[in-house]
């Protein structure tokens, strides 16, 4: 069995929607890395999910063991408690959100031995706000990009 890798995640808008971001703290062995990313506008959810799949999208085998840890319940009971089975199977009806998030991580879950883990946002735990910090300040960048999936859903167009 190979080595188990660690992930902390967080993700954060300042407003729901508003401009957001995620950050990723990876372990490996002695090894780290951090990640993170923002955009114009987009919600604490997307973003929440798009710290999980930054990470998943930075490992560069199949098949590991993973252990990621999230404040966010939403991660947490979509798959946990199998709300994204049902999602998947009924494709995202009645008017389930972040299709396009999902259905990107699905194929990247699908390819590790995940495990996932609620923490207590905002507490104790240093790695998980060292994420938060990290979200927070691509938040709060310059020239953010667009959340394509996000500004271009029929369903949140401002007219």
């Amino acid at each position: 069995m190979s080595q188990l890798i660690t992930i902390y995640t967080d993700g954060s808008s300042r407003g729901n929607p508003g401009p957001g971001g995620y950050g990723a703290v990876m372990l490996y062995g002695d090894k780290r890395k951090e990640l993170s990313g923002g955009y114009r506008k987009t919600t604490n959810n997307r973003m929440e999910l798009m710290g999980v799949i930054a990470a998943l999208e930075a490992l560069k085998k199949p098949s590991l063991n993973i252990t990621i840890y999230t404040d966010s319940q939403y991660i947490v009971k979509a798959i946990n408690e199998g709300w994204l089975n049902k999602w998947l199977a009924t494709n995202f009806a009645k008017g389930k959100k972040n299709k396009d998030l999902w259905v990107r991580f699905y194929n990247l879950y699908k390819q590790h031995h995940i495990k996932f883990v609620w923490v207590k946002g905002h507490a104790e735990n240093a790695l998980n706000n060292r994420c938060d910090v990290l979200a927070t300040t691509a938040a709060d960048g310059k020239n953010l990009p667009v959340d394509e999936g996000y500004e271009m859903d029929i369903n949140n167009l401002q007219l």
